[in-house]
């Protein structure tokens, strides 16, 4: 069975502050989209590389999710769980738990801390980075000038999962 976008998209959107020497993104909030795609056996990867890539976010990589605490500070970063089911600590070191199954979408703006707690089946994640981002793993804090940089990152030009329209958009607001 070829994997599909499903109805309405639901989002839950929430905001993280600075959490030990994870920044977080106070200004960006997080966005996760349940049960964005269904299908059958190994239909979800590919259907999630083909959404991004249409939704100019291009997927670079197929893997799972790093069991350490790391944020990315010179890219934002969208998750799709393509199989099996994962708990996500986000935010950093005592953050907020998470958990996603296949077909759910999370979208963590830069300085997002997050950490794979634990996972059921085969986890497979398919990552994607607005163009000319290039992600960097960090486990420490960062200087003034790389949080300056961090926040001056330009913001995506569409919504991973809904393209022109959708939650990225409506939420992801220039600090007045």
């Amino acid at each position: 069975m070829q994997a599909h976008t499903k109805g309405p998209v639901h989002a839950d959107i929430f905001r993280l502050g600075p959490r030990d020497w994870v920044p977080n993104n106070a200004h960006l909030p997080v966005i996760l989209y349940r049960d964005v795609l269904e299908g059958g056996a190994g239909g979800l990867a590919d259907a999630f590389e083909a959404m991004f890539q249409r939704n100019g976010w291009p997927p670079k990589w197929r893997n799972g999710i790093f069991d350490y605490h790391h944020f990315h500070s010179s890219a934002h970063e969208v998750l799709g769980i393509a199989a099996g089911a994962a708990d996500v600590i986000v935010g950093g070191p005592g953050g907020r738990a998470v958990h996603l199954e296949a077909g759910d979408v999370l979208l963590l703006p830069a300085g997002t801390g997050h950490c794979l707690e634990s996972s059921s089946g085969p986890l497979e994640v398919i990552g994607a980075y607005p163009p000319g981002q290039q992600w960097d793993i960090r486990r420490d804090a960062l200087t003034e000038k790389e949080r300056t940089a961090m926040e001056a990152l330009p913001f995506p030009h569409s919504d991973p999962v809904c393209g022109a329209q959708g939650p990225l958009l409506e939420s992801w607001v220039v600090p007045a």
